[in-house]
């Protein structure tokens, strides 16, 4: 059974640092391609980054991209999001997902149930 749990979300002042982490199970970590997303209230899901399954390719979407940073450790199964520079516009539920192979492209098979991330001073 696939697993993904996020850990890492809670209240930041703007301006902060946050690194959220996303511990998997019950797949082959390590040949998977896996990403980061987003959902606010009332607001459509974004993608914000994605990673190889070796950790050597990553992609970043507009909003995030020089302020974001995704990565992985395959030897503890385990991906990071770590944002920088964050603004009231960052505060969403923030979500692991696996894709459904080690093709760069391929599409999402499940997310995890995500972590809060509110910005506030």
């Amino acid at each position: 059974e696939v697993d993904l749990v996020e850990s890492g979300g809670g209240l930041v002042q703007p301006g902060g640092s946050l690194t959220l982490s996303c511990l998997a199970s019950g797949f082959a970590f390590s040949k998977t391609v896996m990403s980061w997303g987003r959902q606010a209230p009332g607001k459509t899901l974004e993608w914000l980054a994605r990673i190889d399954a070796s950790g050597g390719r990553t992609f970043y979407t507009t909003s995030v991209k020089g302020r974001c940073t995704i990565s992985r450790d395959n030897a503890n199964n385990t991906l990071y999001l770590q944002l920088n520079s964050l603004n009231t516009e960052d505060t969403a539920l923030y979500f692991c997902a696996q894709h459904t192979s080690s093709d760069f492209l391929s599409a999402i098979a499940q997310r995890g149930q995500g972590t809060q991330v509110t910005v506030s001073s």
